[in-house]
């Protein structure tokens, strides 16, 4: 049993998870390319973390929503514990994630993603996101891909990708 919920970023098993990010980071990309979070970082307003938790209460994995005021979200730091991997929890946090950001009038979430997560790449693929040029602030890197998916709001039919 799998929940995820919207929680207070300014918790030890958030902490904890974002320092994994970073490791894995580390490890797949040079040091100029890493832009680290932390929890106080992710507590700012228009921000909101998801928390996905086992039927134990660990936190099995997290993602901090970006608001941008007109109607579309950035999606940063989606992790998933080492432990818990391959075990639908990405899938878990897309899919409440994508649930409150229709409820809160959220229309297209927006990713970057490193060209060397091929796991991410995958998981946000089979979700319907497609690749984009970048946006917002994002220049073009040599080491980004970037997404983006239309939300239906609540009541309208799907839309394709």
């Amino acid at each position: 049993m799998l929940t995820v919920q919207e929680e207070s970023p300014r918790q030890e098993a958030v902490a904890a998870l974002l320092r994994q990010s970073d490791a894995l980071a580390a490890a797949l990309y040079p040091g100029e390319y890493r832009r680290p979070l932390n929890p106080e970082t992710l507590a700012a307003p228009g921000i909101r973390v998801f928390v996905a938790r086992t039927a134990e209460g660990a936190a099995a994995g997290c993602c901090a929503l970006f608001e941008d005021g007109k109607g579309g979200a950035e999606l940063k730091r989606m992790i998933v514990d080492a432990a818990c991997r391959q075990r639908g929890v990405g899938g878990a946090l897309l899919r409440a994630v994508e649930a409150a950001a229709v409820a809160h009038g959220i229309h297209v979430i927006r990713m970057e993603v490193g060209i060397r997560n091929t796991d991410g790449q995958a998981l946000y693929r089979r979700a319907g996101y497609a690749e984009r040029g970048p946006f917002g602030r994002y220049a073009p890197s040599p080491i980004s891909l970037f997404f983006e998916k239309r939300l239906a709001a609540e009541g309208d039919p799907p839309q394709a990708t």
